[in-house]
């Protein structure tokens, strides 16, 4: 593996006195997609959550060389952390392209010189959104708007994108369209976090990956490893879609 982007040991984090991860570490080596799978509450949106601030934590999270352990939810946006949440939360009311120009407030205020051709380069990857620039957020479909959600975090031009549920109540045409610009993400140069409840398709474009149960790692290896290991085929995959 690569030198690592981000690096996380022993991560405790939860909600009230309710313990949700206990000690979970992983690594996101530069340039790679690694996914986290796992049950519906083995801890995988708590795992997004804490390390992107929005819930206390204990344990280590080193970012590019620094540890950012310690700090605030808008300290990891500025140093290139940024995630989809899985409801998107994106504000209906208002044109996609004001969306994304929002989602571009870090260069903006850090005065990065034309941080506005990341809007180009957004329409380049969902070309959608460029025919739909002045339609209200809420007026899109499922898969834009989860297209949309998707550019918007792009446009802060973060260094580590982590994404909560991409596939979650989309069709499986649109699945496969939002997996396919994953792989495309890739090749620009972002580091990916993908938290997936479709373990078939998250373990296709990822090059590592996580099984989480109940808070802590119950198995990792490479995700084609893992794609053809019995436990994860039994609990995770059962018998192929022909």
């Amino acid at each position: 593996m690569s030198q690592s982007i981000l690096s996380v040991q022993g991560l405790h984090a939860g909600y009230g006195k309710a313990e949700v991860l206990s000690g979970l570490s992983l690594e996101l080596p530069r340039g790679s997609v690694v996914t986290v799978i796992g049950p519906n509450g083995a801890g995988k949106s708590t795992t997004l959550n804490a390390l992107m601030g929005v819930l206390p934590s204990r344990g280590r999270v080193m970012f590019d060389g620094q540890d950012i352990s310690d700090s605030t939810l808008e300290d990891r946006v500025m140093a290139g952390l940024a995630l989809v949440p899985e409801k998107r939360e994106l504000f209906g009311t208002m044109s996609v392209e004001d969306n994304l120009v929002l989602g571009g407030f870090k260069p903006m205020r850090q005065r990065v010189p034309q941080w506005r051709s990341t809007l180009d380069e957004v329409y380049t990857i969902f070309p959608r959104l460029k025919e739909r620039r002045v339609q209200l957020a809420g007026t899109l479909s499922g898969g834009e708007r989860q297209m949309l959600a998707v550019g918007r975090a792009l446009m802060s031009r973060p260094k580590v994108l982590m994404l909560d549920e991409p596939s979650l109540g989309l069709a499986p045409l649109v699945v496969k369209d939002i997996f396919r610009t994953i792989t495309q993400l890739r090749s620009t140069g972002v580091s990916i976090l993908l938290i997936e409840q479709n373990a078939r398709a998250a373990l296709e474009v990822a090059d590592h990956g996580y099984v989480l149960e109940t808070g802590a790692v119950a198995l990792e290896g490479p995700a084609s490893a893992l794609a053809t290991d019995s436990r994860v085929i039994d609990t995770y995959l059962g018998a192929k879609k022909h």
